[in-house]
């Protein structure tokens, strides 16, 4: 409310060029504000790679004001500014490559961004820079008229209004300590129109003008059944914004994790096109500009203006200064079966053997809160799981594993070990009155582990060993719940932001953080516990800008409707384009129960994309994969194991993620950046460069209009292995049994000729290659390969990482890295080769080792597919096969 009192229009802060500084680092001067005259300290550096970081704070504050820690992985490496010019009034910076120029104004002070002579960005051009400086709390302040006046009745209902010291909420009252601390920027984008990012919202892909007054809310909360198409903030916060035109994109990355609103709108500007002759008036064309506008809660301005220039540029600077996708445990990319909850060790034993039975293959059961005792984290209920260690040996036999729960709210009791531990070191959030904060959850009364607090995580991440967790064996990964922090009974079932926290500060400051540090705790243990040795798996609801370094997050509690599964494919790209490749929605919804119909079209759409998991809640019917008819378990079977068929394409797509930063999940336009039309696809999608899935959520539909992009691109039917006639909106008829799925010409698809019981039953099981060819008749693809559970890929480079090119009819697997050694007897037994214009008269394959073959080919002459059979040919060795 008090940033929205400054309108649009000329700003209140000056530049004070004359107290420039240029050192290595940085470029630093003070503005003033004109009517206050408080002085702000302003620090501008170019980091390598195409990225320029704004930093303002007080020039002298009156205490130390909350800066985010831990979530970029390094302090980012910078190259030094220089001034290429300095006049009245104006200030220009220029970078080392000189592409790049920055023109500070200084009254009012401004900031444009150049990229050879262009304008692509500029900060502050609405006038709409904000920041409350710390002040003392009106009783100490020293008796003056002006402050007098403040405290006049009607001033002090006006600040009681704007929730100046104290806020009241409901119930609720929020003392504000520190008093005011709000920041807020604009910046304006030139010539875009197209805006992504700022997740979690259950929203549209392509961000909407909120000039109804509703802006995008960055405060992560558990919301139960959260409505769709709402700005409302869900369970995760990455304050990353991405504007897309056809020829750059570019990216804002707002480091706060206080409350955050941002507002977008987006409008057309006149824009004077320089005349040719004299006698010509200029002419006037209309250009697209959105401006952004972020409000913080408190903190300072830190933001990073990631100039691109191509969106893999953006996700590149992005890890550059957060981190990549950690590279997850082959198993994770299986299928994982949940619900709230399963009851006992006998309904685990009955579940997995029905995987078995009907033929299903899957990876991972779940265990949700009533596993524990009276919802005591890291124990177990003694009645329905004596022996858990046993339950886990069995799956282990079965090749299988377990996650459990672990929640962050801790339940009061002296004698629960945990608990009593915790308090005696004085380890939980503490309330304003410095008294261990309690709240309501699902154990009742309840005290929140301060995972802002470095020796809380190292205490936390030690409760994973073998010999402190009982009943815990190397097979039990974990699953954080519940991280927003959720509080029964709190302000909008949240902890109050006045509670206190680690170094003393208020939970205002870093409660987007708060879920961000309990998975990084957690990943910690889980590593700890294998003396390094194993990846973890760790499932988290609350996120921020990082988490891709510690596991995997899903979109939480949706509901078992249509709408659902629709919007859930935009919120996981949103995910995915802001770094977090790891995502995926519940399948089937968690709240209520799916129609058959609908649970067929989930699993379908959840086989193609990231995170796999089949989850429910209390109140749900049981609905395992067999529950709904035969019919309807042959369709589950299918698609289920299409996916674990597809793992070496996903794995090789999540190495990419975790060493190049490309999400495994795209937009249609992040692979056509030229294409205006896919610009709002929210549909479909990419599923690395070479699939494009579209699936299917509209109820009883017997056909779905599919885009088709790029006019001199190639497509496949991934299933039919034919080529379709055109490329663009296709009407593509559809029955239950699957969805349209395509193969991008110019590319090669790794596939496991069968699926197996669970990931570690098809190491032994042989390749296939789908070979797409583009139209110059070429392709290229990539395989990537390691033990799938360690951290040997990193410290010994055990790991295979080939290429395979089809060039001139002949089809070369050769090494990407030849850093990487780990040896496999799996071979390549079949490859389908796609588009191929005529019949051969013969086939020979030939190693390196100078061993040539003839091949037995076949050739369907109806949809031009090459298949070639019993290759045997060596994963790890290079080999040539020659068509003619």
């Amino acid at each position: 409310r008090r940033q929205k009192l400054l309108h649009p229009g000329k700003s209140l802060y000056r530049a004070l060029l004359d107290s420039v500084t240029l050192s290595d680092e940085s470029v630093k001067f003070q503005i003033i504000h004109v009517e206050n005259k408080v002085l702000l300290q302003v620090e501008i550096c170019d980091i390598e790679g195409n990225i320029f970081r704004l930093k303002i704070d007080e020039a002298a504050p009156l205490r130390e004001r909350y800066k985010v820690p831990d979530v970029l992985i390094k302090e980012p490496t910078t190259q030094r500014l220089f001034i290429s010019q300095k006049e009245a009034g104006i200030l220009v910076l220029s970078s080392v490559n000189e592409d790049y120029k920055l023109q500070v104004t200084a009254n009012p002070f401004q900031i444009e961004l150049q990229s050879k002579g262009e304008t692509v960005l500029s900060v502050n051009s609405n006038g709409l820079l904000y920041f409350e400086h710390l002040q003392p709390p009106p009783s100490d302040r020293k008796p003056t008229a002006e402050n007098e006046e403040a405290a006049s009745d009607s001033s002090k209902e006006k600040q009681e209004d704007l929730g100046l010291w104290q806020e009241k909420f409901g119930s609720f009252l929020d003392i504000k300590a520190h008093g005011p601390s709000s920041v807020g920027m604009d910046f304006s984008l030139h010539g875009f129109d197209h805006v992504y990012g700022i997740p979690q919202h259950a929203e549209a892909l392509l961000l909407k003008n909120t000039s109804d007054g509703d802006a995008y809310r960055l405060y992560n909360l558990d919301v139960f059944g959260h409505k769709i198409h709402n700005k409302i903030g869900i369970y995760g916060s990455v304050p990353l914004l991405l504007a897309h035109k056809p020829n750059r994109t570019s990216g804002i990355f707002w480091l706060n994790s206080s409350e955050t609103l941002v507002d977008i709108s987006t409008k057309a500007v006149a824009e004077h096109m320089p005349s040719g002759s004299a006698a010509e008036t200029a002419k006037q064309r209309a250009v697209p500009l959105t401006d952004v506008r972020w409000m913080s809660e408190s903190g300072i301005i830190d933001v990073f203006l990631l100039m691109g220039p191509t969106a893999f540029d953006i996700f590149k600077q992005f890890a550059q200064l957060t981190g990549t996708q950690a590279l997850p445990p082959l198993f994770s990319l299986g299928y994982h079966q949940c619900r709230w909850n399963y009851e006992d060790e006998q309904d685990v034993k009955a579940v997995d053997a029905g995987f078995d039975e009907h033929d299903i293959p899957y990876d991972v059961i779940w265990l949700d809160i009533e596993h524990t005792d009276g919802k005591r984290y890291f124990t177990w209920d003694k009645k329905k799981f004596q022996n858990p260690r046993k339950m886990q040996e069995h799956l282990r036999k079965k090749k299988r594993k377990l996650v459990v729960i672990v929640d962050p709210h801790i339940k009061v009791d002296p004698m629960y070990t945990l608990y009593s531990q915790a308090k005696d070191k004085g380890y939980f959030v503490k309330d304003r009155n410095g008294q261990d904060f309690e709240g309501i959850c699902w154990p009742g009364s309840s005290c929140y582990l301060d995972f802002t607090s470095p020796e809380v995580r190292r205490w936390y991440a030690d409760q994973f060993a073998f010999k402190t967790y009982k009943g815990s064996t190397n097979i039990l990964f974990v699953w954080n719940d519940m991280n927003e922090p959720s509080v029964f009974k709190g302000a909008e079932l949240t902890m109050q932001k006045d509670a206190v926290h680690y170094n003393n500060w208020e939970h205002r400051e870093v409660h987007n953080l708060y879920g961000f540090y309990q998975q990084m705790a957690t990943a910690e243990g889980l590593i700890r516990r294998s003396s390094g040795k194993e990846r973890p798996f760790v499932l988290t609801r609350s996120f921020f800008a990082g988490s891709q370094k510690y596991g995997a997050v899903w979109t939480g509690d949706n509901t078992a409707e249509w709408g659902y599964l629709k919007i859930s494919i935009p919120m996981l790209l949103t995910i995915s384009m802001a770094g977090i490749s790891f995502c995926g929605a519940d399948v089937g919804g968690f709240i209520g129960d799916p129609e058959p119909e609908l649970l067929v079209r989930w699993y379908q759409a959840g086989a193609y994309q990231p995170f796999f998991r089949g989850h429910s809640n209390m109140e749900s019917k049981r609905r395992e994969p067999w529950l709904f008819g035969e019919k309807n378990t042959q369709i589950i079977r299918e698609a289920i194991r299409e996916r674990y068929v597809l793992l070496p394409y996903l794995y090789t797509l999540f190495y990419r993620a975790h060493t190049a930063a490309e999400p495994v999940m795209r937009p249609l336009w992040v692979e056509f950046p030229g294409k205006i039309e896919t610009f709002g696809v929210e549909n479909e999608y990419m599923l690395g460069n070479a699939l494009l899935v579209h699936p299917v959520t509209e109820q009883e539909a017997k056909a779905v209009s599919v885009l088709l992009p790029g006019s001199e691109e190639i497509w496949y039917d991934f299933r039919k292995l034919k080529r379709m006639e055109d490329s663009d909106t296709l009407k593509i008829p559809v029955t239950l049994e699957n969805i349209p799925v395509f193969q991008r010409g110019g590319t090669v698809i790794p596939l496991k000729t069968t699926a197996g019981k669970s990931t570690e039953w098809m190491i032994d099981i042989s390749y296939e290659l789908h070979v797409a060819l583009d139209t110059e008749a070429c392709a290229t693809g990539e395989l990537y390969l390691d033990d799938g559970h360690s951290f040997q890929y990193l410290h010994k480079k055990q790991f295979l990482y080939r290429k395979f090119t089809f060039h001139k009819n002949i089809l070369s697997s050769s090494c990407t890295d030849k850093s990487g050694q780990y040896h496999t007897t799996c071979v390549v037994e079949r490859v389908i080769v796609l588009g191929f214009g005529q019949q051969p008269t013969f086939v020979t394959a030939c190693s390196k080792d100078g061993k040539e073959k003839e091949v037995v080919f076949t050739y369907d002459t109806k949809t031009s597919a090459l298949t070639l059979e019993n290759l045997a040919l060596s994963v790890d060795a290079d080999w040539e096969i020659c068509i003619s």
